[in-house]
This record gives structure tokens, sequence and C-alpha cells, in this order.
């Protein structure tokens, strides 16, 4: 069996950085766009507005109470392409160990015990990072990056929760949670790796 480290992640924690790092240090193969491309070929759907699609989540009620045809057309549409993806998720996780960075890898793949991380922050020091990597032509305010932080987040504990027994974030689903305020992420990789490389044993 193959070893597999999943990384969920607030957005702006670090959670990306933490996982290509990560998967340079085990000599692990990095997993992350990748699945929106095979996503896209497999739909023949463009690669964008699967991204936005797919980031929109599905809302964690039920779809037939109080919904238009054309929602629940759009809830349904979305479901596929979770399923879609996380059947392309499994057949990458079957080739090579692998760091695979959100996506829902970690309920996609959980009857294969992956070694789950959860990568989270306060929303200061998310603010602060994703500023310091935005586009020179992309000013927000730090209101605007903090709603577009809740909103994505608000997709990713939706989308999750619908699919795992438990809470997108909750400890208990994890094998070990980091918080990333005022850290670098660099710092922590090497100890990071030694508890996963001691985890496979």
């Amino acid at each position: 069996m193959k070893k597999i480290v999943t990384v969920s992640r607030e957005f702006g924690s670090g959670g990306r950085e933490t996982g290509k790092r990560l998967a340079e240090a085990l000599g692990f193969n990095y997993v992350d766009s990748e699945i929106i491309q095979a996503v896209a070929e497999q739909t023949k759907l463009d690669e964008n507005y699967l991204r936005d699609k797919l980031e929109q989540g599905i809302a964690n009620y039920p779809v037939t109470i109080g919904r238009t045809f054309s929602q629940v057309k759009s809830i349904s549409n979305s479901a596929m392409l979770i399923a879609k993806q996380h059947n392309i998720i499994r057949d990458i996780a079957a080739k090579s160990d692998c760091v695979i960075v959100g996506r829902g890898a970690d309920v996609a793949l959980a009857d294969l015990k992956p070694f789950k991380i959860f990568v989270y922050a306060d929303m200061r020091s998310k603010i602060a990072r994703i500023r310091s990597r935005a586009q020179t032509d992309e000013i927000l305010t730090d209101k605007e990056i903090e709603r577009k932080i809740r909103h994505i987040d608000g997709a990713r504990k939706s989308t999750h929760d619908l699919y795992s027994p438990r809470a997108w974030g909750d400890k208990a689903g994890y094998n070990i949670c980091i918080n990333t305020t005022d850290t670098d992420v660099k710092s922590i990789i090497k100890p990071l790796s030694e508890i996963i490389a001691a985890y496979f044993k």
C-alpha cells in the first residue's frame, strides 16, 4: 500500500506551502492542480470553471426544500464533479507515495489510512499571508480578504461535512493539526516529516 499524506487547510493558512515542502522533504509526489486538470480532461470542461465550481462547495442542507429546478441541477452537477474528483484522487493515490493538498482527499482516501493534517491560523495571520502573495494589480481591503476567506472556508466545510462523519477542522478527524499563526512554514517541515516517517514504519 502506498504512503499517503493529505493536507486539509483553512484558506490563507499556508497549507499549500506546507504540502509542497513536505512532499519534497519526504520524497513523495506532490498532488494539487493535477486533480483539477484530470477532472477537466474527463469532463471536457474548462479548468477555471471547474476550479470555481468546486470551490463553491455544496450547501449542507436538503436540496429538496425551497429549491428551484436550476438550483437543484447546479447542486447535482457539483456533486457529480466532486464524485469524479474523489475517483481521480483514488487513482492518483494508488500509483505512488504522495502528499495531496485539499480536494477532500482525507475523505476520499479514508479507508487507506492516510496521515491526515489540518493547517489553520488566526484571521490576522491569514490576511497577512494572502496579502503578501497577492498579485500587484489585486488590491483588496482587509475586510474584503476576510470575506473571501470565510466564503472559501465555508464552502470547504459544507462539502467536506456532506461526505465525512466528522466535521471539517475537528481535531479528532486528523493525525495532527498545525497552527501556522506567526510561524515560518519552513521551520515545521523537518519535525513534521519525522513524525510522518514514524507513522508509516
